[in-house]
C-alpha cells in the first residue's frame, strides 16, 4: 500500500488537467466522490454519460492518477473503465517503473 490518508481533490483535478480541458468542451464532469486511504472514487458525469469515448477518458484519468504516489487505487463507480483496460495500464506503469529503476 502506497498511502494511508485522504488526497486533496484539487490535486486530483490538477493531475487530470489536460483531460479536463477536453471534457470542458463536451460538458463532461469528473466528480470525485471519495479519496479515503488513497482510494479515489470517481464518477464521470454530464457529457460523459452515454458517450462512446468514456472508457478512453477513464483510461487516461486512471493512468494519470495511478502515477501519483498518494493514490492506491482509482474506482470508477459507474464502471467506465473495463478490467482489461485497467490491467493494460497497470502493466504499462510497471514497465515504466522498471525502466526508471535501471
Amino acid at each position: 500500500m502506497k498511502f494511508m490518508g485522504d488526497i486533496e481533490i484539487s490535486k486530483i483535478h490538477e493531475s487530470i488537467g489536460p483531460v479536463q480541458e477536453i471534457l470542458d468542451q463536451h460538458d463532461g464532469i469528473v466528480n470525485v466522490i471519495d479519496t479515503t486511504d488513497g482510494n479515489v472514487m470517481i464518477s464521470l458525469e454530464g457529457g460523459c454519460t452515454g458517450c462512446s469515448s468514456t472508457p478512453m477518458t477513464a483510461m487516461q484519468i486512471y493512468y494519470s492518477l495511478m502515477k501519483l504516489e498518494e493514490v492506491n487505487d482509482v474506482v470508477f463507480v459507474n464502471g467506465e473503465l473495463p478490467p482489461f483496460m485497467r490491467n493494460f495500464i497497470n502493466q504499462k506503469i510497471e514497465a515504466e517503473e522498471e525502466i526508471n529503476d535501471d
